[in-house]
């Protein structure tokens, strides 16, 4: 496992932009794939991008796809979420979490930060 602490949300005007940061603890970072997911208000969790070991493949879910833009430094040990023309709807806590392969079921992360709020007023 890898120990991950998320920074960088905030509340933001509707178009907005931020970039949230999870940095890892733990030296096998490289060979891990990373996820962001979120959690709406009253609302189950949902991956919206994630990143394999060495940074080549990545994914998004539909509803950020163009917005968001998931990327890695390992030699920093961190993890990042770009998120541009943001919209109320993206309102969540937003989870950064390790795997051993890329996936977008909680249940295949072994590993989760503690969480950012972002909040996106219109």
């Amino acid at each position: 496992q890898v120990q991950l602490v998320e920074s960088g949300g905030g509340l933001v005007q509707a178009g907005g932009s931020l970039r949230l940061s999870c940095a890892a603890s733990g030296r096998t970072f490289s060979r891990r794939a990373m996820g962001w997911a979120r959690q709406p208000p009253g609302k189950e969790r949902e991956f919206v991008a994630h990143i394999n070991g060495n940074g080549d493949s990545t994914w998004y879910a539909d509803s950020v796809k163009g917005r968001f833009a998931i990327s890695r430094d390992n030699g920093q040990n961190m993890v990042y979420l770009r998120m541009n023309s943001l919209k109320p709807e993206d309102t969540a806590v937003y989870f950064c979490a390790a795997a051993q392969q890329a996936a977008i079921t909680s249940a295949s992360y072994d590993s989760w930060g503690q969480g950012t709020q972002v909040t996106v007023s219109a």
